[in-house]
């Protein structure tokens, strides 16, 4: 019996960190693209606040993409189950999901290459992001389905 209550703490001590490790609500994260300079899986914070560009900002450096070499604009999410947490905490996590928001920039270089940067958004920050990059680079967010549509859209 000891031994099972020891292994059942040693499990949850080594899933911990896995189960409460999500993206912060008000967080960006670049989860990948053809931008080399950005770390994989680099966090930090984004902004469309500025007239010019819209700027991601994360440990060790700044990315900008100006607005106006903008020419695609997609909204996605991703929804799964807890699993995790249901295992190590409570079965009722089972019936709850949690939301990834992805954006996709697809945006020309200095060189005029085509480029693409994808965006993990935090829960808070999507649909003022998504409302600032169409009203800045004046291209309409494609939205990969309904559910996104009304996410992003607050319908």
């Amino acid at each position: 019996m000891k031994r099972s209550i020891a292994a059942f703490f040693i499990v949850l001590f080594l899933m911990e960190p896995a189960l409460w490790a999500r993206l912060g609500s008000e967080k960006t994260m670049y989860v990948g693209g053809t931008v080399n300079s950005i770390k994989e899986g680099s966090e930090g914070t984004s902004s469309a606040k500025d007239e010019k560009n819209f700027v991601f900002k994360y440990e060790g450096g700044q990315f900008s993409i100006p607005y106006d070499r903008v020419n695609d604009l997609e909204y996605g999410q991703k929804a799964g189950r807890r699993l995790g947490l249901a295992i190590a905490i409570t079965w009722m996590a089972l019936f709850s999901k949690k939301r990834k928001h992805f954006l996709t920039v697809g945006f020309k270089d200095d060189n005029d290459k085509q480029q693409a940067a994808v965006f993990e958004l935090g829960k808070n920050i999507v649909r003022v992001t998504l409302a600032s990059l169409e009203a800045r680079t004046g291209k309409k967010i494609e939205f990969e389905d309904e559910e996104a549509r009304k996410s992003g859209r607050g319908n």
